[in-house]
């Protein structure tokens, strides 16, 4: 999984904040359009999106929101619309911060940092008799405590930290095993599989893991 997403059609912004991002040790990705982004979005996912809102085709707005629709990846709308109205649209639609152009580079590096910090330094998550500690990667079960082989553990805390949302299962695989990955996507029913037997799920009537037909998986 790509770290960061950048949707900016500026090519020379992009070239600018890509290699700032980079230098901070960053995996970076940039597309120049809405329907680029939500395509590679889809594919690769990303921990977290700069989204321009002025795009050549699908505006920021549209892409923020079906972003919205299948994950809760931060989302950091960097614009020249300044009108109160825009900024609270943004927010409305799930962005976790507006900023507004031009800006301090070293700001908005700074707030990304903290983007980070917040959501991917986090060392228990939990939902439903499931915690896991993201630094020892420990899972405990309903009071029972398990070693779960590595993609396990990586699967399990990705629909966990999604509690109620289904996510596409080309999503699940791409940000478990990555885009250069030499699995089938039926690894990933697999492991799914295997889940529900350790979360005590009967995979005709799960109680916790669920098939979304025609879309993925959630955790509820």
């Amino acid at each position: 999984m790509t770290d960061i997403l950048v949707v900016e059609d500026d090519k020379e912004l992009s070239t600018l904040l890509t290699d700032f991002l980079r230098a901070e040790g960053y995996t970076v990705s940039a597309v120049d359009s809405g329907q680029k982004a939500l395509q590679l979005f889809d594919r690769y996912g990303a921990k977290l999106v700069v989204l321009d809102i002025n795009l050549p085709d699908v505006n920021g707005f549209s892409v923020c929101a079906k972003l919205r629709e299948n994950a809760d990846t931060p989302i950091l709308i960097v614009s020249c619309r300044t009108d109160k109205q825009d900024k609270l649209n943004g927010l409305d639609l799930g962005a976790d911060d507006y900023i507004e152009k031009p800006y301090d580079i070293d700001i908005l590096i700074a707030k990304i940092k903290g983007i980070f910090k917040r959501r991917y330094q986090r060392e228990l998550i939990s939902a439903d008799g499931v915690t896991l500690n993201l630094v020892t990667r420990k899972a405990v079960i309903d009071g029972n405590e398990l070693d779960l082989p590595a993609k396990e553990f990586d699967l399990l805390a990705l629909l966990v930290e999604n509690k109620d949302k289904a996510l596409r299962k080309e999503y699940l695989f791409s940000a478990v095993w990555g885009s250069d990955s030499d699995s089938e996507l039926q690894t990933l029913h697999v492991h799914i599989n295997r889940l529900r037997q350790k979360l005590g799920d009967d995979p005709k009537n799960a109680r916790r893991l669920l098939t979304v037909w025609g879309v993925g998986y959630k955790f509820v």
